[in-house]
């Protein structure tokens, strides 16, 4: 009787389990959001914030999943690595991140892509090429290695988090990698090894079959499939769909809803817009145009401001996308104010006229490269090739403005006087015997109009500008650089337009 008993106690506990499996079904998937951001064109701070942002909203809204939708061939190294940074150390702890490259994620585009926890390419593309070069690729020995330290540094940094091969990141990065394929029997999947790094042990690895995929005088750039084939990449798609499929069976989720896009708002497309190298090449020439007509007319007028308002832009848009720092907006201000002071203050050209030329270069020199305010604006070897490239870019682009506003300026001071309408834009020389006709309610014969040639004495100190007594006549006059002392005896050198040039006699 008691082992009948046991036996059903026996028998009624091992039941309670399968009572239990029975009744509960199959496992629902969890559910899941996903948002799309898109990474395109030039990799710049600018992109780096915006990325950010889009980033956050997307968190604010319970993203599960956020896919960077890539299509570059690079940018500044120091922004993808912010990026980089930001994927990596904050994002991927609270979103799964997805890489999905649409066209190509090369330099520093590739760097991106590798920090995301999987990427997924559409058929067709290309990941890969993230070597540092300069002008004329001449890098070598320890500026090579100094270069490419720094990058593959950060490569590294992205396969471990996210378990792609290092060997194959590395040579991405460094052209002197030799990178083979060996099987493993034991998991029989195939692992990478730099040359020096071969496993030695023919029993655990298959050396006798290994697979050169990388030489030494190649930059390792991958297709789609063969990015997904060394395990690159986690599957090859046809579009975005696609992609949320794969996710979806592999991680056994659901997504409820459709996958929204966040894109770019018109204020940092604006200021990226702003940053091409055309656009800073114009802001430059009618920037220059302006000082120049503002110069060469009587007191602060339009052209003044115009010129304000393109070097304001033209800086500040610099300054959002990291190209500017303060100090080199600081000292193209005071370059500026220096040469007004030279030109209207004090007399002759000397040292305020030449340090605010000198400022003014600097100035403008200093937003052609990203630096940090205590770094030199000069393209550095360990930063890679897109430093050089919009270095290269925007000293072209600031050249040809340069020569636009020379011509643009010759055809303003030759031609626009003669128009009506433009008559009192410029200030242009008067030719002798042209005369200036003088307001006065003094009679015709003592007033009269003022032409050059025309002797009198200056009432005022000029230095250069004051003021000189023509006949019965006392108007505002400038001198050609020169002081002149009160009372001392001058003649009209030259009338451009309302402006008395005089001189000494």
């Amino acid at each position: 009787m008691r082992e009948k008993i046991t036996f059903l106690l026996l028998l009624s506990a091992l039941a309670v389990p399968v009572w239990a499996v029975e009744f509960v079904g199959p496992i629902e998937p969890n559910n899941a959001k996903a948002f799309v951001i898109t990474c395109t064109g030039l990799i710049d701070d600018g992109l780096y914030q915006s990325i950010k942002r889009r980033a956050n909203i997307a968190l604010e809204n319970g993203a599960d999943y956020i896919f960077l939708e890539i299509g570059t061939y690079g940018g500044l190294v120091k922004s993808a690595d912010d990026i980089s940074k930001f994927l990596i150390l904050e994002l991927s702890k609270k979103a799964h991140t997805v890489a999905y490259i649409t066209t190509e994620a090369i330099s520093a585009g590739a760097m991106i892509s590798v920090s995301c926890q999987d990427i997924i390419m559409k058929a067709n593309t290309t990941i890969g090429d993230c070597a540092p070069i300069t002008m004329g690729d001449k890098l070598e020995g320890v500026e090579r290695e100094k270069a490419e330290s720094f990058i593959r540094a950060a490569f590294n940094r992205a396969a471990e988090a996210n378990k792609y091969p290092p060997a194959l990141l590395e040579a991405m990065v460094s052209r002197h990698k030799k990178v083979w394929q060996v099987k493993n029997p034991q998991t029989g999947l195939y692992e990478y090894y730099e040359d020096e790094k071969l496993p030695k042990d023919a029993n655990a690895y298959d050396i006798a079959g290994k697979n050169l995929i990388d030489n030494e005088n190649e930059i390792l750039t991958l297709t789609a499939n063969k990015a997904k084939e060394y395990g690159v990449a986690r599957e090859v798609v046809g579009g975005i769909d696609e992609a949320v499929d794969f996710l979806a069976k592999r991680d056994n989720v659901k997504f409820t809803h459709k996958i929204v896009r966040l894109e770019p708002n018109w204020s940092e497309q604006l200021v990226r817009m702003l940053n091409h190298p055309t656009l800073t090449g114009i802001l430059f020439m009618v920037g220059m145009l302006g000082i120049y007509t503002e110069l060469k007319t009587p007191g602060i007028g339009l052209a003044g401001l115009l010129a304000v308002i393109c070097f304001v832009i033209l800086f500040g848009s610099k300054y959002l996308v990291g190209m500017a720092t303060w100090w080199e907006a600081a000292i193209f201000a005071v370059g500026i104010a220096l040469l007004f002071l030279e030109v209207f203050v004090i007399p002759g050209f000397g040292v305020a006229g030449v340090s605010g030329i000198i400022c003014i270069l600097v100035g403008l020199f200093g937003i052609l490269v990203p630096n940090r305010p205590d770094e030199l604006p000069w393209p550095r070897y360990d930063l890679g090739d897109m430093q050089w490239k919009m270095f290269n870019d925007s000293v072209l682009a600031m050249g040809i403005g340069f020569v636009g506003f020379a011509i643009l300026a010759y055809f303003l001071a030759k031609f626009l006087p003669k128009t009506s309408a433009f008559a009192g834009l410029v200030l242009s020389p008067a030719m002798a015997g042209e005369k200036l006709r003088i307001d006065s309610t003094a009679p015709p014969e003592e007033t009269g109009e003022l032409k050059v040639d025309d002797e009198g004495i200056a009432t005022t100190k000029l230095r250069p500008a004051g003021r000189a007594k023509f006949r019965q006549t006392v108007v505002d006059v400038v001198t050609e650089g020169n002081l002149i002392e009160k009372d001392e005896k001058v003649k009209i050198a030259r009338i451009e337009g309302n402006k008395v040039v005089v001189k000494k006699i």
